[in-house]
């Protein structure tokens, strides 16, 4: 008989591993600002109960979600809404070291795979010392957010010239021309987010 409730268990555990449902009591936790303590004393539940909670060594019953919605202010559909879109993807540090695209004076990473139903492009970008130039934008308006990993980025927009020094960061909206480098003598390597192929296709077709 353990042996059958064990793999009920197991079984309603894969089921609502898609839920996230401790990572998603955690998260309401930390906006809220409560410690354990204190969601246990608005609860009445132990804190060694709400802790198997969030960390998922425990599958809270309907009654025990709903005294825990109270306290948040949020409806059971938050917890069992359908996921409709997950993607995940990982590139490791020894792709970042070996695989980039050259031998061109600049080389760009990507950082996730490129494909149409992207929202988002990532990119680790590497600019040689001495000046190669490269244009951050084609036809169209520029979307990015571009922090600088190592090095001095020279950012060009019309008449305006901006150095960017390392863990500086830049967001920019931009219908004007832009150009990028290195600025000094040494390379200069920035991580850049820009709206993928789905993100602009969709600003198109709107």
């Amino acid at each position: 008989m353990p042996r059958s409730g064990s793999k009920t268990a197991s079984y309603a555990q894969w089921s609502l591993e898609p839920y996230s449902i401790g990572v998603k009591l955690r998260s309401l936790r930390i906006q809220k600002r409560l410690t354990l303590s204190r969601l246990a004393a608005e609860t009445g539940l132990s804190t060694a109960l709400l802790s198997k909670l969030e960390t998922d060594r425990m599958i809270p019953t309907l009654p025990t979600l709903a005294v825990i919605t109270r306290v948040y202010g949020v409806g059971m559909n938050f917890f069992f809404a359908e996921p409709s879109r997950h993607t995940l993807s990982i590139t490791r540090k020894a792709h970042l070291q070996g695989n980039g695209r050259g031998p061109e004076p600049v080389r760009v990473t990507p950082l996730n795979v490129a494909e149409k139903s992207a929202r988002l492009a990532a990119q680790m970008i590497e600019f040689p010392p001495a000046g190669a130039t490269m244009a951050m934008n084609g036809p169209g308006e520029t979307h990015a957010v571009v922090y600088v990993l190592e090095g001095s980025l020279q950012l060009d927009a019309g008449g305006l010239h901006e150095t960017l020094e390392a863990g500086d960061c830049i967001y920019v909206e931009s219908e004007m021309a832009l150009a990028w480098s290195a600025a000094g003598k040494e390379r200069c390597r920035v991580l850049a987010v820009f709206p993928g192929e789905a993100r602009r296709n969709g600003r198109e077709a709107g």
